[in-house]
């Protein structure tokens, strides 16, 4: 943003740590809120008008007018500062008369508040320290920064400024302009192929189109010669001679100046040569062209739009999709954002690459400093890069800018105090230092075209910085892309693993249940042996199989966008002792967030980013957002700073506490199940069959209060069954289903068609887990369910347990377990009786503590009580929650915690908690293997 001073890494720290000496131990939350937020915008992060910036006092109106103490709309920035020495976990009492802490106070204002305005982070303070909430992840617990801290961790406030940039939403509007314009032209050729569905024709469709890309993009970006030469080229011919035009111009632009026919059209021979095996392909098929192509081309695309200020990174994704039929019938794409290649890559290696580059500018000996600068050079241009699923290079493309933009840096340093020999070892780093494996093979074409113009472009940046004139062709470097299964071919045959720095990317995101036959050979094959639950692993597991082998006895580190599920639930035990076993390290994570991929259709995938290698880094970084990070001494595979432990998968509990069951599972094609109409039809036909209904349950039920019911036939008078007809042909119906099932378990269920599957319903109350339940949610809803009503499968059981069992279940203690290592459903957490309840390590209680906890358990149900018509779903939305009901929750939480011997303070984190139970649960397994 404009109003924005860049100042160094030490001015920052130096500004950082007078601001914490100056606000030590001072603090008033109506008083100094205001200078203490402006001082620290202007002084530390460098907004030059800070006042302009932020905003204090707006109105908000609840039951009342309330106010937000500071909003920042740039960043969607939240602030609730409170008074220095304020627990800031702490619930106060409000006006209204509920008890909340400053974090549901502020949410409560930002529910109030226009959609479009509602805030992406809430901060927290007390003037001594910050809590940072990503609303993201609202259920998540806080980043907490101190102010004496701030001097070496000014940067986790980078946030509060860093908004997505001008220019990048700039290059994001040309870039998919541009891809609209390339759908048009697309369509309308498409249009002309006598066999528009072969193969041969839509290859060379997309071929054609990357062709006219380039050379659109080359008269915009001066690589032709003139401005506007294909343009004015092709305007001398009407349309039905513009096929041979073009068939001619390839020709020439693949034909070297000294081999051209001397005797062809002027402007034709004008064109240079352009190498690189674009247009080396001479029998691509190209229809004739209409009227309508050629303004598409010569207006639409030329005249009304400049291609020199697209963004490569961007626009070869945008392109692929555009032109790749699987995407276009998916209609949307997936694309790596810029912002978030820059989660993998800048940890992984250009953080540290920025801060080498820094520390050389800071040497004062002249002579020394350039040395050093040249040496830098020549690092940067030593490293090599390897994406295995790169698509169309969106990685690599924005990995070549970035290191060339630090190549010019360089250039800029020692402009005026280095000779060069000649202009062409000016320029250090090549994209054949970029290397890439993809299975498209038009998506390979889209790769390196797309690093070819980043190359053109960084080109033209460094013609300004030396104020020389450098020619891009004929193409002297070659995008080493290889077209090929990633997971099939030998890395090595692509890069030797002696010469490779880094392996970067975003394979694909494809689950277990997606996958195909041969998908599920590779990673069989891959593994060396069918490990039991291979098949429950997502296809992404392959290429870190790949890459930790590749990996070996080499400094090489990685970095890889994957789905959620690979850090929890039942794949870590199947994925990572395979991986901890070829001595794989975490050296930073970014823990779950949504991962927003396509532009029509935004995909909530939740994602993690993993940095991996063999090498063991001394610092090792934990990322809960863009802006919340810290330091950490070790990263298991749940992506905690916890020591290395693996959860696995069991049929027992550890502790000999009681089972978790599944519910009965009918497998009956819906036949025994009714709904209340046919309740009704069954009571109209006779009264009696009453005694063979009961109500049905099962997650969905349980938590928003819906009805059904079933016909429970156990032990049922065959003569009453045989008295109703419409209980007989449902029967009939369940018979026949099974009967004709391939699976052999339910056909030898045929044989009792009027009993369900599956039968496990206990004859004594139980306690209900639903297996499903969404993550906006703190607390799982359970419930005690009494045994006349029906649990069904999409619901776990424990019977025959009381209120001290409700109250460690319902607790923040096993809720923070369960979300590190339950799986997900999508985003939802997907409760698991054999990972997360069978590994739960249980506190031993003093008989004063169980009784503290029974008590608080029966305070939540008491609470529920008192909202009869509300659902489990109404009582447990975190924006319509009781307070009665919070408050029993949270003296829940506390009689808990204390019974674990945990600090019930601010300070306790949900993460710390895990890391607790996960030393506890190494203790317990250790004590059953002696």
């Amino acid at each position: 943003m404009d109003n924005l001073i860049r100042l160094t890494h030490k001015e920052q720290k130096e500004a950082a740590k007078l601001f914490a000496e100056t606000w030590k131990s001072k603090g008033y939350e109506k008083g100094e809120c205001q200078p203490f937020w402006l001082s620290l915008l202007r002084d530390v992060l460098g907004v030059k008008y800070p006042e302009q910036y932020i905003t204090f006092e707006s109105k908000v109106k609840l039951d009342n007018t309330s106010f937000i103490d500071g909003y920042i709309s740039d960043t969607h920035i939240l602030i609730e500062q409170k008074s220095l020495g304020k627990n800031l976990r702490q619930p106060i009492k409000q006006s209204d008369g509920t008890k909340l802490s400053p974090f549901q106070q502020a949410k409560r204002y930002s529910s109030e508040m226009p959609y479009s305005e509602r805030p992406r982070w809430i901060v927290i303070s007390n003037f001594e320290e910050f809590h940072i909430y990503d609303m993201e992840k609202p259920r998540g617990e806080p980043e907490v920064i101190f102010l004496k801290d701030l001097p070496k961790e000014y940067y986790r406030l980078q946030f509060l400024i860093n908004s997505e940039s001008e220019h990048i939403k700039k290059e994001m509007e040309i870039s998919l302009k541009a891809g609209e314009i390339v759908g048009e032209f697309y369509e309308e050729l498409l249009n002309q192929y006598k066999d528009k569905t072969s193969e041969r024709a839509l290859k060379s469709l997309n071929m054609l189109c990357v062709r006219l890309v380039f050379c659109l993009y080359a008269e915009d970006a001066g690589i032709f010669g003139t401005h506007g030469k294909f343009h004015d080229y092709l305007k001398r011919y009407e349309a039905k001679d513009i096929r041979g035009a073009i068939k001619e111009l390839f020709k020439i632009l693949n034909t070297k100046e000294e081999e051209r026919d001397p005797y062809l059209d002027e402007m034709l021979l004008s064109f240079p040569y352009v190498n690189g095996g674009l247009f080396a392909d001479e029998q691509i098929e190209i229809p004739n062209f209409t009227d309508r192509l050629r303004s598409l081309i010569l207006k639409n695309a030329s005249e009304d739009f400049d291609w020199s200020e697209i963004s490569p990174t961007i626009f070869g994704a945008v392109f692929e999709s555009t032109l790749n039929p699987e995407t276009r019938r998916s209609g949307g794409m997936h694309y790596t954002s810029i912002q978030n290649i820059h989660k993998v890559i800048d940890p992984l290696f250009l953080n540290e690459l920025k801060e080498e580059f820094s520390n050389i500018k800071l040497i004062t000996v002249e002579k020394t400093r350039i040395k050093k600068l040249i040496e830098f050079q020549e690092k940067l241009s030593s490293l090599n890069f390897l994406d295995p699923a790169c698509g169309s290079g969106n990685f690599l493309t924005q990995t070549y800018i970035e290191i060339r933009k630090l190549e010019n840096e360089v250039l800029k340093a020692i402009s005026g105090k280095q000779m060069f020999l000649d202009t062409g070892s000016i320029i250090k780093v090549k994209i054949n230092q970029f290397h890439g494996i993809e299975i498209n093979d038009f998506a390979v074409t889209v790769a390196k075209t797309a690093l070819w113009i980043a190359e053109s472009q960084m080109m033209k940046k460094t013609e300004e910085i030396m104020a020389i004139n450098l020619d891009f062709l004929p193409l002297k470097s070659y995008p080493h892309i290889v077209e090929g299964n990633a997971l099939q071919i030998d890395w090595e045959e692509v890069i030797p693993k002696g010469k490779l720095s880094y392996i970067m990317g975003n394979p694909p995101f494809i689950g277990k249940k997606e996958q195909t036959k041969e998908q599920k050979a590779e990673l069989i094959v891959l593994f060396e042996k069918k490990i039991k639950g291979i098949g429950n692993l997502d296809y992404v597991v392959g290429w870190y199989k790949k890459a930790v082998e590749y990996m070996q006895k080499t400094q090489i580190a990685g970095a890889f966008v994957s789905t959620n599920s690979i850090v929890q639930g039942e794949q870590v035990p199947i994925l990572w002792k395979e991986l901890l076993k070829l001595g794989v390290i975490i050296n930073f994570a970014y823990q779950p967030f949504k991962w927003e991929s396509e532009i029509k259709n935004k995909a909530a995938v939740h994602c993690v980013i993993i940095g991996f290698s063999c090498i063991n880094k001394k610092e090792k970084f934990l990322f809960a957002n863009d802006s919340q990070v810290k330091k950490v001494e070790n990263i298991n595979p749940y992506l905690l700073d916890a020591e290395i432990v693996i959860i696995e998968n069991r049929n027992y509990h550890i502790q000999n506490k009681p089972s978790m069951i599944y519910g009965n599972m009918p497998i009956d094609d819906g036949n025994l199940i009714l709904s209340k109409e046919e309740v009704e039809e069954l009571l109209k036909e006779n009264p009696k069959n009453e005694i063979f209904i009961k109500k049905y349950m099962g997650g969905n039920e349980l938590i928003n209060n819906k009805k059904r019911w079933c016909l429970w036939l156990k032990d049922a008078n065959p003569k009453l069954l045989r008295e109703s007809k419409l209980i007989s042909e449902r029967i009939m119906k369940t018979k026949i289903f099974r009967d004709n099932s391939n699976r052999p378990q339910t056909k030898a269920l045929a044989d009792t068609p009027y009993l369900f599957g599956e039968i496990r319903q206990p004859n004594t109350q139980m306690l209900v887990f639903p297996k499903v339940s969404s993550e906006n949610r703190k607390y799982i809803p359970l419930d005690f369910v009494t045994p006349e009503i029906i649990v069904n499968g999409s619901a776990l059981i424990i019977p025959n347990v009381g209120l001290y069992e409700f109250g460690v279940m319902i607790s923040n203690v096993h809720m923070a377990w369960m979300r590190i290592v339950c799986g997900r459903m999508k985003s939802d957490y997907q409760y698991s009786g054999s990972v997360v309840y069978n590994n739960f390590i249980w506190c031993n209680p003093t008989d004063k503590q169980k009784e503290k906890i029974e008590l608080t358990a029966q305070g939540i149900l008491d609470a529920r009580n008192l909202y009869p018509e509300s659902s489990l779903a109404d009582l447990y939305d975190e924006l319509t929650m009781p307070p009665e009901l919070r408050k029993a929750h949270q003296q829940n939480d506390k009689a808990v915690m204390e019974a674990y011997g945990f600090p019930v303070k601010s300070g306790f984190t949900e993460s710390m908690c895990v890391a607790k139970l996960m030393e506890m649960y190494k203790e317990k397994i250790e004590e059953l293997e002696k």
